[in-house]
């Protein structure tokens, strides 16, 4: 047990073979906003995630976002301190780990390589859909083509993923923009519908939305801007990590909580009756209150920005493991392999081991994931506070770094928030989750933690100390 809270040695041995060089600093906050707004990726959050949580939340959908989002900002107080703390590719593992100890690491490792794994195949998948206007695909088809597109995108050089995805990313705004505008000037009801709790159900009768139902929904509602987290794995790319990691976090989250919140607030209040809302069919919604070019254009841009997240969030997934082979996390063929480097400075067996799975997992039936995730968030972001709360010890407590306002209060506060909304989850949902860290669990166990001098080494690329 000692091995869960006492923080690790950090000391980074020179880079040799088996010991990876830190990846080069070529982005500053705008290309790195860029690549993690990208991964927020708006548009296929309103698009894809959003209409499940009308279902199930109807009017209530707009102010669950709005109090999840209130949460994601003690999120991001913490993701900043830590993230300029310990600038590495591997994210919150590398921070957890070196401050709550290698277990609590290596676990959140385990949760953020479940979600970035899940997510992109999933999402991918919607494409098929807003490209039906104008050509109609299998859906496990199109979104093996997307995962293969994104795989070849996260080969490249960082920089000119940033341009690509920034691109994508204007398209996607103006869709959710759209959507908006046409929301209003639609509008069927007030303002105050954004807090009359209603959801229709299967029969279209109304009901009350209670709120349990709506502390049920946080956890998905947490995984709606969950992507502002992608700037700490960006941090050993970024230029000027202490100063520029916290910028990215805490631009990141406010530009995606307004791209994304008033569109929901434009769809509660311009949808014609509550069965359409709690429908979620927001294409033809769109359709209705313009015309089908307008709504083509919609859905085009949709499918752009599911492009756009299944590239971004390759490229996350892949410094996981690059970190993670960095680090030792694995027997010496997958390190050595996890850990090259291609001609663009870009991971390549990581981007392709990422994205080569992703699209034969578009040929599962993966219904049941968005709740795993939505547990996998709220368990990742839970260890992240803790790690938080253990910022200020030790040698830490004078290393110059961003510094969040109300510590202790703000993780002691979040911590207690996050564990009643993992209480209120589906059981099926936990088992699977818990399932998953028991295994992970025995691998720490019986091959990381009897080999604790030569594996699982987490470090912070020497030149991220200054």
């Amino acid at each position: 047990m000692t091995d869960t809270l006492r923080p690790v040695d950090t000391a980074v041995p020179e880079a040799t073979d088996s010991n990876p060089k830190a990846l080069k600093r070529s982005i500053g906050v705008v290309g790195g906003t860029l690549l993690t707004l990208s991964c927020v990726t708006p548009a296929s959050t309103l698009f894809v995630v959003v209409p499940d949580l009308f279902g199930t939340l109807g009017t209530a959908t707009a102010l669950t976002i709005a109090i999840g989002s209130l949460l994601c900002i003690a999120v991001a107080f913490c993701y900043s301190e830590l993230g300029t703390l310990i600038p590495s590719a591997g994210g919150e593992y590398a921070m957890v780990s070196t401050m709550a100890g290698r277990l609590a690491g290596w676990l959140v490792f385990v949760l953020s390589l479940l979600v970035v794994m899940i997510v992109p195949p999933v999402i991918a998948m919607g494409t098929a859909d807003y490209l039906a206007p104008v050509i109609h695909l299998d859906p496990s088809i199109a979104g093996a083509g997307v995962m293969l597109l994104a795989t070849l995108a996260g080969l490249l050089d960082l920089r000119a993923n940033a341009w690509i995805t920034g691109i994508f990313l204007v398209l996607e705004v103006i869709a959710a923009a759209v959507v908006a505008v046409l929301g209003f000037a639609h509008s069927e009801r007030g303002v105050g519908s954004l807090v009359s709790m209603q959801v229709a159900d299967a029969h279209g009768h109304t009901d009350t939305v209670t709120a349990m139902l709506v502390v049920s929904g946080l956890a998905i509602a947490l995984f709606v801007t969950q992507g502002f987290s992608t700037a700490v794995y960006l941090s050993e790319e970024l230029e000027h990590p202490r100063r520029n990691v916290a910028r990215t976090v805490l631009a990141t989250l406010a530009i995606s909580t307004v791209i994304i919140l008033v569109p929901v607030a434009a769809i509660t209040m311009g949808a014609s009756n509550i069965s359409e809302l709690s429908g979620g069919d927001i294409s033809s919604m769109v359709t209705a209150w313009s015309n089908s070019a307008v709504g083509t254009f919609v859905s085009l841009c949709v499918a752009l920005a599911i492009i756009n997240a299944g590239i971004v969030m390759v490229i996350q997934n892949s410094r996981v493991l690059f970190a993670s082979a960095r680090d030792k996390a694995w027997p010496t063929p997958v390190n050595t392999a996890f850990a090259r480097l291609g001609r663009f400075g870009s991971p390549w067996v990581a981007t392709l081991a990422v994205g080569v799975p992703g699209a034969l997992l578009c040929f599962v039936n993966l219904d049941t994931l968005y709740g795993v995730t939505g547990v996998s968030v709220t368990g990742m972001y839970l260890l992240v506070a803790v790690a938080a709360l253990l910022s200020r010890r030790g040698s830490h407590k004078h290393t110059p770094a961003w510094r969040m306002p109300l510590w202790p209060t703000m993780p002691v506060l979040l911590i207690a928030v996050l564990a009643y909304i993992l209480t209120q989850q589906e059981t099926s949902y936990l088992l699977w989750t818990g399932g998953i860290t028991a295994a992970a669990t025995l691998y720490w166990a019986f091959y990381l933690r009897p080999r604790k001098d030569t594996r699982w080494l987490v470090s912070i690329p020497e030149d991220a100390r200054v």
